[in-house]
């Protein structure tokens, strides 16, 4: 989907420290609407990966008004069928190309040789080109928050989180997590279960069914449905969301959620096209930049807890705070992290191992 292995996302972190700006192409037609596209993996429903981003779209629509004019495809495959829809979109006069899966990349890599004059971003890549750029958001910031609510809020002290892939993106979010769990509740434990699959709400569910079975009283996910929170509500116990607020699918289990906001980021895109000063990149934005954030608490959170979120989360957004900062150990007891350090930037887009608190080992990717 969206993610990327180790070595080539640690390529891009030290590509993105040195600066890389390359040329782009010409601005489009003053008087014309520039035509942009979005290719989404999954279906936009009204919660998840997929309607984030398309609110993203709307929110640049209603900002840019007639200046753009927009569309999108939605449950695309990834590989081939991802370079069929994105070269129609070339072909079919779009001048900006958002391709907001990691599949994507190559398809989207190989398109954009192909159609020099056209501009391309793609979600959480690491390649780039002269018309290919790259942008992600810190969405382990807002996990290391959310984690603080559930180490709080556990009467088990076992949490459950159902995830994907076993890849850089989803362990930063797995660590973050268990780290702010654990920062305020030294007892927790966290239990991992691999789906396989970025959209399987029949798997995810199981996933979630399975992990309260096993004694956590506290779900969240890096998967894209609502089937988790939805498990969490059935069985009355509570849930962290991901992506999106999903309360509407856990009125009373959802505490919050680590939200996506990429509304802005469009719009300053779309904006440097049509003058003709955008430049290929990479952006990975976090809190600070409004790219990530929290929703809404659940009224049962104490306000205690949410003083101590408050704090760590102004605390990120001063830079006075990071989550990955040490000491940290891995859970087989190594020193990984020494006080008074934290993980680089590329370390963290290349983690590959479980934090103190995380059971079982972490699975060939």
């Amino acid at each position: 989907m969206r993610r990327s292995g180790v070595l080539q996302r640690l390529a891009a972190a030290l590509g993105a420290a040195a600066g890389i700006a390359l040329s782009c192409p010409a601005p489009a037609t003053a008087a014309e609407p520039l035509k942009i596209a979005f290719v989404y993996v999954s279906p936009i429903g009204d919660a998840g990966w997929t309607y984030q981003h398309d609110m993203g779209r709307k929110e640049m629509e209603k900002a840019l008004g007639d200046a753009v004019k927009t569309s999108f495809v939605e449950s695309v495959n990834e590989g081939a069928d991802a370079e069929r829809v994105i070269r129609e979109l070339a072909q079919g006069g779009n001048k900006l190309i958002f391709t907001t899966s990691f599949g994507f990349m190559n398809p989207t890599l190989k398109v954009a040789q192909q159609f020099p004059n056209v501009i391309f971003e793609h979600a959480t890549g690491y390649k780039r080109a002269k018309n290919v750029g790259t942008y992600s958001a810190r969405f382990y910031e807002a996990r290391y928050l959310t984690g603080i609510v559930a180490g709080k809020m556990t009467k088990s002290n076992t949490l459950g989180y159902v995830a994907a892939f076993p890849i850089p993106e989803v362990v930063q979010g797995i660590d973050a997590f268990t780290l702010g769990a654990r920062s305020v509740n030294p007892k927790a434990q966290v239990k991992v279960i691999w789906t396989s699959s970025w959209y399987d709400p029949g798997k995810e569910r199981e996933a979630a069914d399975a992990l309260v079975a096993q004694g956590a009283d506290v779900l969240t996910h890096h998967t894209d449905s609502t089937a988790v929170v939805q498990a969490a509500e059935a069985k009355h116990v509570w849930a962290i969301a991901y992506h999106s607020d999903m309360t509407k699918y856990g009125p009373h289990a959802e505490l919050t959620a680590a939200t996506h906001h990429w509304g802005q980021y469009y719009i300053r895109e779309a904006k440097a096209v049509i003058s003709g000063s955008w430049k290929s990149g990479d952006v990975w934005g976090g809190i600070k930049d409004n790219m990530v954030g929290l929703a809404p608490f659940n009224a049962a959170v104490p306000q205690e807890v949410i003083g101590l979120v408050d704090a760590k989360k102004a605390a990120i957004v001063a830079g006075s705070f990071h989550p990955f900062q040490g000491p940290i150990k891995d859970n087989d007891g190594q020193l990984k992290v020494p006080a008074g350090k934290h993980l680089s930037d590329a370390e963290i887009l290349g983690l590959n191992w479980y934090v103190d608190g995380v059971q079982g080992k972490l699975p060939a990717n």
